[in-house]
């Protein structure tokens, strides 16, 4: 499953300039997508530039790969969860608020890689984690919301209608397994995870930051307004990055 090992790629402007120059193209072309608004689109051609140029080609796809999943993911069973109030606005199409929501820590930690701050395996690592707990927050909340049958607060169990922030049910749960797992799968065959364990460490905390941010959706989002899904996705993305690459030193896979 493991691709070959990843390289750091030399900073030099020409990979800068490919990566300006390509993104901008494929952005142009890739709006007649419905994935992302205009404004979205234009944001994630920047987010791909930093990345092309940070990790080159294959930190640029490992986040194409998100977003093509959670695309599609929020696309199963849309027009169901349009009549009941559930589905994503402007169609299911993303806005640059949810483009850096979902990519912010990933970003700051290529460029970390970038810039040769800190161990390179740890910060993949970390990266990889970022990508697996937002798909498998994607995951399991429009699967859940459209075919969860009993709806569940994670605070204290007692039903609660689809939707309610954090909210969990039996198959929206099992969901973000598996888009954790598709997640994990996608930054080992790009090789950005290198070893059986470390991809049990990305699988894993993928997981339970999922079940993290349901805690924090439940305990925060109705009592503190500030708290937006999108601060709450950045919230999430940062602390499996942060516990992924504690877990990682801690077995020591800093090397």
């Amino acid at each position: 499953m493991f691709s070959t090992p990843f390289e750091l790629p030399s900073q030099t402007a020409a990979l800068w300039l490919t990566a300006l120059l390509l993104n901008a193209v494929l952005i142009s072309q890739a709006q007649r997508f419905p994935l992302l608004t205009r404004a979205g689109w234009c944001h994630a051609g920047i987010l791909g530039t930093v990345l092309w140029g940070s990790l080159a080609w294959r930190g640029w796809l490992a986040v194409v790969a998100y977003l093509v999943l959670g695309s599609l993911v929020t696309k199963l069973g849309f027009a169901r969860k349009e009549e009941l109030g559930l589905a994503e606005g402007r169609g299911g199409r993303r806005g640059p608020e949810n483009v850096w929501g979902s990519a912010f820590t990933g970003l700051v930690l290529a460029l970390l890689v970038a810039a040769r701050i800190g161990s390179p395996t740890l910060l993949l690592i970390g990266f990889a984690a970022s990508f697996a707990a937002k798909l498998a927050d994607t995951f399991g909340s429009e699967i859940g919301k459209r075919w969860g049958r009993t709806t569940l607060l994670i605070t204290n169990l007692r039903p609660v209608p689809a939707g309610t922030e954090g909210a969990v049910s039996v198959e929206g749960t099992l969901a973000s397994a598996v888009g954790s797992l598709l997640m994990t799968i996608v930054m080992a065959v790009l090789g950005l995870i290198q070893s059986g364990t470390a991809f049990a460490v990305v699988l894993a905390v993928g997981f339970i930051a999922t079940l993290l941010e349901s805690l924090l959706g439940a305990l925060g989002q109705d009592r503190w307004p500030w708290l937006t899904n999108e601060l709450v996705n950045g919230l999430q993305t940062a602390w499996a990055a942060g516990l992924a690459m504690v877990a990682a030193w801690l077995l020591c896979l800093s090397s």
